[in-house]
């Protein structure tokens, strides 16, 4: 499963985690303040050729010329690149930061959802602000938000006299799409120390993602969500939104096609003052339609078991990963593959939705005997956790009975959660164990979050009908 961090900066927790992130990250390396002396040369190494030194003339070179694209480029982008902050309503003591870029010439600014999703949710706890590059601060407005993609657009309450003198961002033209390997510039201000330019690579989306995401390959670090990414000539090609946690310079941006969508949309429109529950929940439920749509579409794999047929799902928006115990193991042998989507939509802090997993175990009990097998394979049926109620999700409404698929008797639970801010969306669990042998079953879970009643049901049908027994040859 793919891991990325949002990076919008918090105080507190995420200071601890983002400390433990940079000591991961300096696992194999010399640490800090040890200098390792240098190795002698060698009596046997040879002079470098006037080949190898024109090849570090031009490395040389094109690092100058980087550098200079670098300065060029934050110069361009310096007058409206923004630092946007969610502050305590009655104080100035600030929740997070994330960046901005102005788009618009009454203050209208591009930044990340969740940059300002606090706002959003509670505006009777905090408020927005924005500190230029010069220093200039003032207040912001929510005016629109795309959730599934992650974007918001804030406007200057008071624009100051000179917002314009500023100019304002400018997306690269559709019909002149980047190439992979060209340089790309992220622009914002990582853990709130200062506006920085970070040099990267282009390439381009990410496979196996249902919602587009740029792959850059660059350092993005908390603070700099919602800042633009820019080509060479200063247009943005895309918005900085997550990293890997488990990588290095493994880097995401929302494509400027959606922003542009968002500001095309959202310019005019007049700011946010009430509750935003409802449209974010029709934005979600026109997201899980296309999502439901794609996945019930798709066969599902075929499976080589020798008696059973699992579904495992195709791998166009998800990334599937097996195990298996040792096959020396005195006890229960099992198989297991576990399938996830890339990419959740981000709510709030405890709260993602929008994605789909499948996974399924095929057990071998003969070494154990029926007695111990039975015993074993219902534990493993008891451990699986179906939630309980939270602040955003009601407790699980389960119902348990026995079903039939293609000649399969299995035991099924299927468990709703309904969304207690977010009207007409649920997560459905379905868990089911086949129930047909004495020393070997296989057992199945299918999660969908934030989809509708009606495809739950859809979602749910569709899964335990992958699920059928194989005559044995």
């Amino acid at each position: 499963m793919l891991l990325t961090r949002l990076l919008r900066r918090r105080s507190g927790r995420l200071l601890a985690l983002l400390l433990t992130a940079a000591l991961n990250a300096w696992a194999g390396a010399s640490p800090p303040g040890v200098h390792l002396p240098s190795a002698p040369a060698s009596p046997l190494a040879k002079p470098q050729s006037a080949a190898s030194a024109a090849e570090d003339d031009r490395a040389a070179e094109d690092n100058a010329n980087l550098s200079a694209s670098a300065r060029r480029i934050y110069d361009i982008g310096r007058p409206r690149l923004l630092q946007v902050r969610t502050l305590l309503r009655d104080q100035d003591s600030q929740a997070s930061v994330g960046s901005g870029s102005l788009v618009g010439p009454d203050g209208l600014i591009l930044t990340n959802y969740h940059v300002v999703s606090q706002v959003a949710l509670e505006p009777q706890r905090y408020r927005l602000n924005f500190q230029t590059v010069d220093g200039v601060t003032g207040a912001l407005q929510l005016v629109a938000f795309d959730v599934v993609h992650d974007l918001a657009l804030v406007r200057m309450a008071k624009p100051p006299a000179a917002v314009a003198a500023r100019g304002l961002f400018e997306f690269r033209p559709a019909a002149t799409p980047l190439a992979q390997g060209e340089r790309i510039f992220s622009l914002g201000n990582p853990l709130d120390v200062g506006f920085v330019v970070v040099e990267g690579t282009y390439n381009g989306l990410v496979e196996r993602s249902f919602l587009p995401q740029i792959l850059f390959s660059g350092s993005l670090n908390p603070g700099m969500s919602g800042g633009p990414v820019l080509d060479d000539k200063g247009h943005i090609v895309g918005v900085n939104v997550a990293t890997r946690r488990d990588g290095q310079q493994i880097s995401f941006l929302v494509p400027a096609e959606f922003a542009q969508a968002l500001i095309a949309r959202g310019a005019q429109a007049k700011p946010i003052t009430g509750p935003v529950e409802a449209e974010m929940a029709r934005q979600l439920l026109a997201h899980q339609q296309q999502l439901t749509s794609r996945f019930v579409a798709l066969p599902w794999r075929e499976t080589k078991h020798a008696h059973y047929s699992v579904p495992v799902p195709q791998e166009d928006f998800m990334r599937c990963w097996g195990s298996s115990n040792p096959s020396e193991s005195k006890g229960l042998s099992f198989e297991r593959s576990d399938c996830q989507m890339d990419t959740a939509i981000f709510i709030n802090e405890s709260l993602r939705t929008g994605d789909l997993a499948v996974r399924h175990e095929v057990y071998d009990g003969s070494k154990l005997g029926a007695l111990r097998f039975a015993q074993e394979a219902g534990q493993s049926f008891r451990n699986e956790g179906m939630g309980r109620r939270t602040h955003d999700l009601s407790a699980p409404k389960c119902q348990e009975d026995f079903v039939e698929s293609a000649g399969l008797p299995m035991r099924t639970v299927m468990c709703l959660r309904a969304y207690r801010h977010l009207p007409g969306l649920y997560d459905v669990a379905v868990l089911s164990q086949s129930v047909d042998a004495r020393t070997e079953g296989v057992q199945g879970r299918f999660d969908a979050r934030g989809v509708s009643f009606q495809n739950a049901m859809l979602l749910a049908s569709h899964y335990l009908q992958g699920f059928a027994w194989k005559r044995s040859p």
